[in-house]
């Protein structure tokens, strides 16, 4: 079984991407309410995508993203960015750190499943 994590500081949101991936049966889905708590449960296991968030207190979603793709350990996770952030500087910023895509909220559940289904390959 693989392993998927959703960092986010809103456990609504959290809850709905959950929602969203549930046909995901082969997946065991790991929430983190922070950055901070993301870079704790990391090295806990074997993740094979990680949604994140942007905008969230202590580390945000960027630094994260910059964190995971600098350290061999983890580069290959692709990573997909949920947020309320529609600027196209934004969206650039996000795919040139290494982003598989960029998702702005509120979202479809069909497109972020069709995502997940895409990253995960």
């Amino acid at each position: 079984m693989g392993s998927i994590l959703i960092v986010e500081d809103s456990a609504t949101t959290r809850a709905m991407i959950r929602a969203a991936l549930e046909d995901l049966e082969d997946y065991d889905i790991v929430e983190a309410g922070s950055g901070f708590e993301a870079l704790r449960v990391l090295p806990s296991r074997k993740f094979d995508l990680v949604f994140t968030d942007i905008n969230m207190p202590d580390i945000n979603g960027l630094e994260l993203i910059n964190f995971v793709k600098s350290n061999p350990t983890y580069r290959e996770i692709p990573l997909i960015i949920v947020t309320t952030e529609r600027s196209e500087e934004d969206r650039k910023r996000g795919i040139a750190l290494g982003a598989f895509d960029y998702v702005t909220k509120p979202f479809d559940a069909e497109t972020l499943l069709a995502l997940a289904r895409k990253a995960l390959g």
